[in-house]
């Protein structure tokens, strides 16, 4: 059976020996029943793994003794994922399916016809449930690095990220190209190269954001000839980069 995986803080593995506590260790003590003796996987979420046996379990706490230390190289190269604002909570699903099959970043868009407005109290909640979404889903999919999630951008600065990246893409469904076609630059498998992808909103871009990003250097891509939600069109899109950067 393969070991449990739980998330610590940057920095804890440096240690030989880590306690976790709080609500990774009342998980790992209460609700997994983890025991004396047995080999669980902890990951720091910046991408140090290490492999490791317990010696005590308290109430809510677990101490395991380091056994083996890893640290996953970043993968080359970055892709971030800025996601329009989706109804409800199809926001957290997007962010979950996103970290588990391998999402670098994702950055909050509020969109000019997104339905859903992070305002006031929003402002900082939504990216918080975001970040615990990307938490979870990292620990689920037994990823050492955990997705950052920033926050909300505006579309000046969503134009300032594509102009910025080795390759910008629009999901577009008037694209120009098949988003499986596009050949990433050699200059994305360099040290810092990054792909910056934007999922727009249900309701679609506005002529003056698509102006915006083309402006910025983007290019628009279709996915294929089916139209998905904002909440998967994320996931579908990250699959075909996956493929075409040889990350899977």
């Amino acid at each position: 059976m393969t070991p449990p995986v739980f998330l610590t803080e940057p920095g804890d593995l440096d240690s030989d020996r880590v306690l976790l506590s709080g609500a990774e260790g009342r998980h790992a003590a209460t609700v997994r029943r983890i025991t004396v003796g047995e080999v669980v996987h902890l990951a720091d979420g910046t991408g140090t793994r290490a492999r490791c046996v317990v010696v005590a379990v308290g109430k809510d706490t677990v101490t395991c003794q380091v056994r083996e230390r890893v640290v996953d190289p970043e993968p080359a190269p970055r892709i971030t994922v800025v996601q329009a604002l989706p109804k409800g909570d199809r926001g957290e699903l997007a962010v979950e399916v996103m970290t588990e099959a391998g999402v670098d970043a994702v950055t909050p868009w509020q969109a000019e016809r997104c339905v859903t407005r992070w305002k006031g109290d929003r402002a900082a909640k939504g990216p918080a449930k975001w970040r615990a979404a990307a938490r979870a889903a990292a620990k689920q999919a037994r990823r050492s690095r955990v997705p950052e999630v920033s926050g909300c951008a505006s579309t000046r600065e969503v134009a300032d990220l594509l102009g910025g990246a080795s390759l910008g893409i629009v999901l577009h469904e008037e694209g120009a190209v098949r988003l499986s076609t596009l050949e990433p630059p050699e200059g994305a498998f360099d040290p810092g190269g990054e792909i910056v992808l934007v999922v727009g909103p249900e309701g679609g871009f506005t002529d003056a954001e698509l102006a915006c990003f083309d402006e910025a250097g983007a290019v628009r891509a279709l996915l294929g000839p089916t139209v998905l939600r904002t909440s998967t069109a994320g996931v579908a899109a990250l699959s075909v980069l996956q493929a075409r950067c040889g990350r899977w």
